[in-house]
């Protein structure tokens, strides 16, 4: 064990100390973030217009502040993209974080100088909090890997502009650099399939022991590794132990990866935006993820089930409830103001705030009146595939409101890694977990409104190849767990497998 690992571990011990200390007094620490958001701003073009002089509580931001999302704030945005400076945050950003946008186009989001640290400080303590509770900080002298965009920066009117895994390239400790890979050249290479072949080259004989990335992406790399070897991820690299994701929800891809590693392994969640790093899992035995209280953001929440309300409940941190679907809002050291990021959450402890992500508002299900929600359909597959030795690369629902023959239904185009011996048995399953978990899709079926849902089988590749249609393949492109329309599902079917 090297001097650097066993540092560590007494490192790790007091960073999480620090961490609980805020956390155990979680709404004065809140508190002191809003004085400090609303005081720096308050001369801003925004601050200026939305009279932050005179506000003083939270009742007060809430008659000022209305909830937003990125249109609600892109003509601010686009004067700090033409150069403007002071406009939602003192001074310029030090880089737009260039998303997808769906009306929108592309979205600029504003990195600051007080909002960078806490990305990187906030990545950094989740390794720490595996370090303290492990006792074990071995891994550091293995090898490790981010599967990210390209680091490679443009320039948007002398402010850096790129992806969010890409700038977050540029901030890897010093400590970590010998042991960070892929190298430079391949972490700048554009495309994805010709990334992940020089990957596989370049970790092939290394001692990696920490792997981290969207999980879907990462599937595709240890396939990759497999059929180049033959060998199972845990017998190429003995001494990984645990992987890092965020992005989605693990458990439908948990067995499928497990069989790819050939071991069990422990799991670390993040819950990083190119808005804020909001969360991270902070332990492997407590469910849900740390809501960081002190990173310069303000939380605010919205039930999800009045978030479409003319005038839905807005609370913030001291009035959230356990097992309560909620919109999460952000005001951030970045300038967003009454933030609407689409997520939803929902928390799993008050001591301390802990949280899990349930879905995106904007992905859900209510063709018919249904309701239903990324979390459910989500906890549907996990409970059919429970047991068995059913492993499932991707999947995305949507529903099928004027079928050729027969009644509506929600139709789930799923790409199997081990199919079902019996697809209509399987179905059955997923249909009854669906039913017991929301009365509106219990009532449809049984008003016969909709017939129980429809499983489509996607070709192995599937899905990979439908995103490299619509140009959206690698780094931090997701596909939606469920939609309320036929946009991806209409696409989808030229990938299906043909039935006999």
């Amino acid at each position: 064990m090297s001097l650097k690992s066993l540092l560590a571990i007494p490192f790790a011990k007091i960073a999480t100390k620090k961490v609980y200390k805020w956390a155990n007094k979680p709404h004065k620490t809140q508190e002191k973030v809003f004085k400090n958001l609303i005081a720096t701003a308050k001369n801003t073009a925004f601050g200026k217009d939305h009279h932050f002089d005179k506000i003083a509580t939270y009742d007060d931001f809430k008659k000022h502040v209305k909830v937003q999302d990125y249109e609600g704030l892109r003509s601010y945005v686009d004067r700090i993209v033409g150069g403007e400076s002071d406009v939602l945050w003192t001074g310029k950003p030090l880089y737009f974080a260039k998303t997808s946008g769906t009306t929108s186009g592309a979205k600029y989001i504003p990195i600051t100088k007080e909002s960078m640290p806490t990305h990187i400080k906030a990545a950094r303590n989740a390794l720490l909090f595996y370090i303290a509770e492990k006792n074990d900080a071995s891994f550091v002298d293995g090898k490790m890997i981010f599967l990210q965009g390209s680091p490679v920066l443009s320039d948007k009117n002398g402010v850096k502009l790129g992806r969010l895994s890409g700038i977050v390239a540029h901030y890897v400790p010093k400590y970590l650099q010998k042991n960070r890979l892929p190298s430079w050249e391949t972490n700048c290479i554009e495309d994805w399939d010709t990334k992940v072949d020089a990957i596989v080259e370049e970790t092939l004989n290394e001692d990696m022991s920490v792997i981290s990335g969207i999980p879907s992406w990462v599937q595709m790399y240890f396939e990759k590794l497999i059929e180049k070897t033959g060998k199972t991820v845990s017998e190429l690299f003995p001494n990984f132990n645990f992987f890092i994701y965020g992005g989605v929800n693990f458990e439908p891809y948990k067995n499928k990866f497990e069989t790819l590693i050939g071991k069990k392994i422990d799991y670390i969640e993040l819950y990083p935006a190119s808005e804020g790093f909001i969360a991270y899992q902070d332990s492997q035995t407590e469910k849900g993820m740390l809501l960081q209280l002190d990173s310069g953001i303000f939380y605010e929440f919205i039930p999800a089930t009045e978030f479409f309300d003319d005038n839905p409940t807005r609370i913030s941190i001291k009035d959230v409830k356990i097992g309560v679907n909620y919109v999460i809002i952000l005001n951030t050291t970045a300038g967003l103001w009454g933030y609407n990021i689409g997520d939803t959450v929902e928390f799993t402890s008050t001591k301390p705030y802990r949280i899990k992500v349930t879905g995106r508002i904007k992905h859900f299900i209510s063709a018919f009146g249904e309701h239903v929600i990324g979390k459910e359909v989500e906890k549907a597959l996990n409970d059919a595939i429970q047991g068995t030795d059913i492993n499932i690369s991707e999947f995305t629902v949507a529903p099928q409101v004027n079928p050729k023959n027969g009644l509506p239904y929600h139709e789930w185009f799923i790409e199997f890694e081990t199919e079902p011996k019996n697809l209509d048995e399987f179905s059955l399953k997923v249909d009854a977990s669906m039913q017991a978990q929301n009365i509106y899709y219990f009532d449809l079926i049984e008003g016969k409104i909709l017939r129980p849902l429809v499983i489509r089988k996607v070709k192995k590749g599937g899905f990979h190849n439908y995103m490299k249609s619509i140009g959206k393949f690698g780094g931090q492109n997701k596909i939606p767990q469920l939609s309320d329309n036929r946009k991806i599902a209409d696409v989808l079917s030229n990938f299906l497998v043909e039935e006999s």
